[in-house]
């Protein structure tokens, strides 16, 4: 696996396909407080993009136009989050999008862990280290081992999808799938007016 670092943007003639494997790092879980410091890509050839921000206003137009672009699929794991955080430190709209945990929830009901490392555990047989999960994101210079940590959140994003794929279309639940990532962008939507703890779908 190779890992290309940038600064701000992704270059403008860097083609990923339309299919790519997106996870971002931010100085906190807190949307109206933390804010976004890498995002990392992969097409899932084993190389990931990671773009580095500066606090301040991001200005990143290939960047957004990934995003928005409705040709490219954009593949996340706990997309709600990384969604919102795009457009509180964006202003961008990421669709459409397709998450692996959303879609380990609907097909793995024989556990109730779905997290990427347990996820990666069960069905690709790969234990992926989240040693660095807790870290400063933010810091000036990012270590090797931070960098490997990012890019190894997006390596198995396609294989992954690749499996569970198959067990939504045995388990006859696809289409349901499909209509939960088409919300998920809603979804983020209302974390970030304030409706983050309410599931106003409950009695």
């Amino acid at each position: 696996m190779t890992i290309t670092l940038y600064h701000g943007d992704l270059p403008d003639n860097l083609d990923l396909g339309n299919l790519v494997a997106i996870d971002t790092e931010t100085t906190g879980l807190h949307l109206g407080r933390d804010r976004l410091c890498l995002v990392q890509l992969s097409n899932g050839d084993g190389n990931a993009h990671i773009i580095k921000f500066e606090p301040g206003k991001i200005n990143a137009p290939n960047l957004e136009k990934l995003f928005t672009d409705p040709n490219v699929t954009k593949i996340f794991h706990y997309a709600r989050f990384d969604i919102a955080i795009i457009k509180a430190c964006m202003d961008v709209v990421c669709a459409p999008v397709y998450c692996t945990r959303t879609a380990s929830k609907l097909v793995r009901t024989y556990t109730d862990r779905h997290g990427l490392r347990e996820n990666c555990r069960d069905l690709l047989r790969v234990d992926i280290n989240k040693q660095y999960q807790s870290s400063d994101w933010g810091a000036e210079e990012l270590s090797e081992d931070q960098l490997k940590y990012a890019a190894d959140d997006v390596y198995h994003l396609h294989k992954l999808k690749e499996k569970l794929d198959m067990m939504l279309e045995r388990e006859g639940r696809t289409d349901l799938a499909q209509a939960c990532f088409d919300f998920l962008p809603h979804r983020a939507a209302l974390d970030l007016a304030g409706w983050n703890n309410i599931d106003l779908f409950e009695h």
